[in-house]
């Protein structure tokens, strides 16, 4: 049911931008078919299916590790709450799963956080609404929302509208019937799915001067339309993760096309007239050792002594690793995170000023999520309160951020200066790991003069 879910909202998505979506709303969206293109290509990249994922070709799940690092760091000291007490409850209760599903939002570009009635919240990511129209702060001000049921043969959609007019906002309710994956189908009563009957038409909230949803988008600037529609995180570096999965791949096969085999003749096999699928049919068979290591050939021609030959190349994993670290560095600069995050730190041959330009890259990129997180979760709070009839009722909301980024790598120095000075640590591992230098290098610059740690 699930797969099949997936590939009809595919079709939906596809039908909804090129053909249809425009006759509905009645008017130009701001979702283009090159944006829906992208949203789809990093979906499928986060779960696994990139293009190129094919054949002997896995994913290395790159993209999941660089959406739980940026979600994790930007998150993980975070501090917010709302003034009124009705309100912090239902605010911290609707952030409860809110890492798993910034990484989501990280990685397809946008997130929407909306309020379901008075105590519950529905996470929705970009692949799953349609920005109509969005206002001078890059937020949406009309946006359509499709909820999907199927039944048998059968699917009903329903399309809820929210948008901010004259100053207030509007919520409208459609339903439609599809007999089809790629059809919107046709217009039938909200009524005639028991579920909807609830629902109005169209209804009005006069004062709500601002949509009842928290959005948050990626800090990216939007190259593939230049609408403000969210770019994933790691659009950048989509060619440098296919790379690194390739190379992955390549690294798979290098141990598996290098285990031990021996090339036996068939006068060292035993024939066992028991296993054939006739009695004419015989099977060879050796000594019950590991299925793969023993491979029979005709050695015609030669003597005893070569009945059996060993295969065991020598492996050359280490130029395949050295190529796989080269991309994950490469990837980590073009997506803004710092050194060691996905590469293994002891094979990032850097000085101490260049990996502290690395960590303040990621503190610039965190904090720059952190300030859409924050204005995203700003209206969020609004939306629980117009909810809870509280829109107006005054109430302060606080998020701070902490800078870890940063202050943990002073702190860790701090403590390995200490280290040096009881004699815990050698002189030598500090400046190898400070200052980017050889274990060789670092060995032979403290038999020089004593010099100041710094």
């Amino acid at each position: 049911m699930f797969e099949r879910v997936k590939k009809w909202w595919r079709g939906v998505k596809r039908m909804l931008t090129v053909q249809t979506i425009k006759k509905v709303i009645g008017e130009e969206i701001s979702l283009t078919p090159d944006m829906l293109t992208s949203i789809e290509k990093w979906n499928d990249m986060l779960s696994g299916r990139a293009e190129w994922c094919e054949d002997y070709v896995t994913s290395l799940k790159i993209e999941h590790g660089i959406c739980r690092e940026f979600a994790d760091v930007s998150i993980n000291e975070m501090e917010a709450s709302v003034s009124n007490e009705k309100l912090n409850d239902l605010f911290q209760s609707a952030i409860e799963e809110l890492n798993e599903n910034l990484q989501d939002g990280i990685g397809l570009g946008s997130l929407i956080i909306k309020p379901l009635g008075k105590d519950k919240v529905e996470y929705i990511t970009a692949d799953r609404f349609i920005p109509i129209h969005f206002n001078d702060d890059g937020k949406p001000d009309d946006c359509l929302f499709l909820q999907i049921k199927p039944r048998g043969d059968k699917y009903y959609i329903r399309a809820e509208r929210h948008s901010i007019r004259s100053g207030n906002l509007t919520i409208s309710n459609r339903a439609f019937e599809s007999n089809s994956a790629s059809e919107l189908g046709h217009e039938i009563n909200l009524s005639d799915v028991p579920e909807w009957a609830g629902f109005p038409e169209e209804v009005s909230y006069i004062g709500m001067d601002r949509m009842d949803f928290g959005y948050y988008r990626n800090p990216v600037k939007n190259k593939i339309d230049g609408t403000p529609c969210g770019v994933s995180i790691f659009d950048s570096a989509v060619e440098l993760i296919k790379k690194a999965d390739i190379q992955g791949s390549r690294l798979d096969w290098e141990f598996e096309s290098g285990e031990r085999a021996v090339h036996v003749d068939e006068r060292a096999l035993r024939f066992d007239e028991n296993k054939g699928r006739n009695q004419n049919t015989q099977y060879p068979s050796m000594p019950k050792l590991n299925k793969r290591l023993y491979r029979g050939l005709n050695l015609q021609g030669k003597n005893d002594e070569e009945l059996f030959k060993e295969f065991s190349p020598e492996l050359r994993e280490q130029g395949f690793i050295n190529g796989l670290e080269k991309y994950y560095r490469q990837i980590e600069f073009a997506v803004g995170l710092a050194y060691g995050d996905l590469s293994d730190a002891q094979y990032v041959e850097k000085t101490a000023t260049e990996i502290k330009i690395a960590r303040t890259r990621k503190y610039n990129r965190v904090t720059a999520i952190q300030k859409k997180l924050k204005d995203c979760l700003e209206d969020l709070v609004a939306g629980i309160a117009f909810y809870n009839g509280m829109y107006t009722s005054g109430y302060e909301f606080t998020c701070k951020f902490n800078d870890s980024i940063l202050t943990d790598e002073e702190s860790e120095r701090q403590q390995d200066r200490q280290d040096v000075s009881m004699g815990a640590m050698p002189l030598w591992e500090y400046r190898a790991k400070w200052y980017g230098e050889t274990e060789e290098q670092a060995k032979a610059n403290v038999q020089q003069p004593a010099e100041v740690i710094e």
